[in-house]
């Protein structure tokens, strides 16, 4: 734990007098900002009225581990892509129906009223019957992660950071580690499980530990416009508040995998698809309409909020993704905001298995033995709630599920 996290509170106050004091033309840098930002979102909101704001692309065209050229400056610009026809729809389709037969067999519903209340991303959430679920462990789920299509998906998103140092790369864009998340099965109907717009990850770490200072070092001190949000060189270093709501890996690229077909008005994802937009963000807290115990609502151990009532200049710009059918996946850059629909107004289930992009780094490399030890023992990932609901699953994933791939991207064997 760094020294600053026994006193957030105090921790905030400082943090902003000092970046007030020292980020040279604060008011002016702002302005600037913020002109581009209201540019960016009108452009965001006619590509949207057209249809063509997400960039996507059919998997054919990234079958080498790169992205197109002129669709990669797309992507980093809009921070998000869907690679359509990653997985066949067959086996999708056999995979979705397992995991159906994996939580009825294994009486996962009634388990979970028994544990409600571990969960504090998602546990306050007032369903009849979960949406989403606290399993990690699946075949389906195993068997997706370590798919070598996929793996060529994630390493053309890694490809599009910036990794260059003396001291040789942050990353390796081909090797992936695995990190265990969830799933989510929407019903119809649902109105629990909208999320207001926020950023995963870190919160008020990012003003106040000087791991990301370094993160965003342009943001506070570059020229304006400097700013790459697709600078990978500090985040592999990064600390973060220990938290069961907050990742503490470097995901390149957030992403889910489609289990079903879903679109606009299924409950579905939405985003801001501006890669640069916590530029602004970041400088935001430090305008003086801002109270000094203030960073807009940021609290420790949370997901970073999108307030409108400090945010509104780019709130516009949400927009949901199109439809998707089974087997799309679905990337959103880490620091992307983005938000889940608050009903579910379509007519069949809306499914995903949540997969991101975690490129094997030192920061990432040292979450393995914890979550092997899980996987092996069949409890949930270090980074969530300790339901552990899959001890005593029947029909879950084991190390004789591992491709050559998996093991390799679950820390059991070296590279």
């Amino acid at each position: 734990m760094q020294e600053w996290m026994k006193d957030v509170s105090g921790a905030v106050v400082r943090a902003k007098r000092e970046l007030r004091r020292k980020v040279p033309d604060l008011a002016e840098r702002y302005r600037a900002v913020t002109d581009r930002v209201e540019r960016e979102v009108a452009q965001v909101v006619e590509e949207a009225r057209r249809g063509e704001v997400i960039p996507e692309l059919p998997f054919s065209q990234v079958a080498g581990g790169q992205f197109p050229a002129a669709l990669a400056a797309r992507i980093r610009r809009r921070g998000c892509a869907i690679v359509r026809g990653v997985f066949p729809r067959a086996q999708i389709e056999a995979w979705n129906d397992e995991i159906g037969e994996y939580i009825e067999r294994n009486h996962y519903v009634e388990k979970s009223r028994q544990k409600v209340g571990l969960d504090n991303y998602f546990g306050t959430l007032a369903a009849a019957s979960p949406q989403i679920f606290g399993l990690y462990w699946s075949r389906p789920q195993v068997l997706a992660r370590q798919s070598e299509d996929l793996a060529t998906v994630r390493a053309a998103l890694n490809r599009l950071w910036r990794v260059d140092r003396p001291a040789g790369p942050a990353f390796d864009p081909t090797r992936e580690c695995t990190y265990g998340d969830r799933l989510r099965r929407r019903q119809p109907g649902d109105t629990t499980l909208g999320l207001s717009a926020h950023v995963d990850g870190a919160s008020v770490e990012r003003w106040c530990d000087p791991s990301y200072h370094r993160v965003y070092h342009d943001v506070f001190f570059g020229a304006p416009g400097t700013y790459d949000p697709h600078d990978g060189r500090y985040r592999v270093s990064t600390s973060e508040i220990s938290s069961a709501a907050v990742t503490s890996v470097f995901r390149t690229y957030q992403g889910w995998t489609a289990m079903s077909r879903q679109g606009a008005g299924d409950g579905t994802l939405q985003l801001i698809p501006i890669a640069s937009l916590m530029e602004w963000m970041l400088l935001r807290p430090l305008q003086e309409d801002v109270p000094p115990d203030d960073l807009c609502g940021a609290k420790p151990g949370h997901a970073l909020p999108f307030d409108p009532r400090w945010h509104g200049a780019a709130a516009p710009g949400l927009v949901s993704i199109p439809v998707v059918e089974p087997g799309d996946t679905v990337w959103w850059h880490c620091d992307m905001v983005h938000a889940v629909e608050k009903e579910h107004r379509g007519a069949s289930s809306s499914n995903v298995i949540y997969i991101a992009a975690v490129p094997q780094c030192e920061k990432n490399a040292g979450f393995l033995p914890g979550q092997a030890r899980a996987f092996l023992e069949g409890r949930s990932v270090p980074d969530f709630a300790p339901e552990d609901y899959e001890v005593d699953f029947v029909g879950r994933a084991t190390l004789d599920d591992l491709t050559p791939l998996g093991r390799r991207q679950m820390g059991f064997e070296p590279w």
